[in-house]
């Protein structure tokens, strides 16, 4: 054989290898669509029709915010692990201690170390970038940056502890008497836990501020030209990226009724979101923790969101 045909089907059997390989990467992203963890027990919503359903989430707490009255706790007291919705949080407290959200800062390098061991999610910034406190906001609720929490927090109190200790002063303040915060971010410490209801009491808090409303409520923000970008860039909330990943699975999600939400998720807490909802002219918090998966896995957090809200519809 010549060496040009030689060279000729080494280059044929490459592209068949790719290929092999390309199409069992895209089966292993839609596996998701046929495996699922065990669901937890059948739980009650408490509407007009009584419809009842299941969930993958041991954690659960459904809330009309505009009666105050509680709709479903399944484990509501229980502790369980917040996850990334400590960010709420960390949000809150500081849109309150903030005067000027155009406030420029610089990202510093040193934020960046521990937060790449732990494989923390990041909003995109680079060290030594600088962005406006508006954007470190966004940063925090739509894709869950942990550099703009420490950033946000260090800008605030000096030191992320100093921050910390502002957080549990707004936990007790709300009654939130079974939760105590570590750190900003949510990043696993056994000392940093909570429960779905007092998740449920600081989101529908948290909502009462317009600039924490809009940013929760935001699926898309674009961050300006910075010395490191200077065309800017492009966030997205972690919920709408799941959202769409169930459309694109092919399962119909009512997608205008989620008003907004910050999901979250270690290995010790599980999939975790707080979300809120309007459903014929009524707003609703739902809070779910410890859902089976991972970031490689289907959103479960959001498919449960939808099971509950959807019922509510009927």
């Amino acid at each position: 054989m010549s060496l040009k045909r030689k060279i000729y089907f080494a280059w044929i059997m490459i592209m068949m290898t790719g290929a092999i390989a390309g199409f069992s990467m895209y089966m292993a992203s839609k596996q998701w669509i046929q495996t699922a963890p065990p669901r937890m027990p059948d739980y009650s919503v408490q509407v007009a029709n009584g419809r009842s359903g299941q969930l993958y989430s041991p954690y659960a707490v459904l809330v009309n915010t505009d009666t105050g009255e509680m709709l479903m706790d399944m484990g509501g007291k229980e502790r369980m692990y917040p996850a990334s919705l400590t960010k709420i949080m960390t949000a809150i407290v500081a849109i309150e201690h903030t005067d000027d959200f155009n406030q420029r800062v610089t990202i510093e390098e040193s934020v960046f170390a521990d937060l790449y061991a732990e494989d923390a999610s990041m909003a995109g910034f680079e060290p030594g970038e600088e962005a406006s406190l508006r954007d470190l906001l966004y940063g925090i609720l739509l894709p869950s940056g942990a550099e703009c929490c420490l950033t946000y927090a260090r800008y605030i109190s000096g030191t992320e502890q100093n921050f910390v200790d502002l957080m549990n002063r707004k936990a007790e303040e709300l009654g939130m008497n079974s939760t105590h915060f570590s750190n900003t971010t949510g990043l696993h410490e056994e000392n940093h836990y909570t429960t779905a209801e007092d998740m449920a009491v600081l989101l529908q808090y948290a909502l009462s501020d317009e600039i924490f409303r809009e940013a929760f409520t935001s699926k898309i923000y674009d961050v300006g030209p910075t010395n490191i970008h200077p065309k800017g860039f492009h966030m997205q909330s972690t919920l709408s990226k799941g959202v769409e990943e169930i459309e694109e699975a092919g399962k119909s999600v009512e997608g205008e009724m989620i008003l907004g939400g910050k999901t979250g998720y270690t290995d010790e807490a599980g999939l975790c979101l707080a979300s809120l909802a309007e459903i014929s002219g009524q707003e609703y918090i739902l809070v779910t923790a410890g859902a089976g998966g991972s970031h490689q896995t289907a959103p479960y957090n959001i498919l449960d969101a939808v099971e509950v809200y959807q019922r509510l519809l009927f």
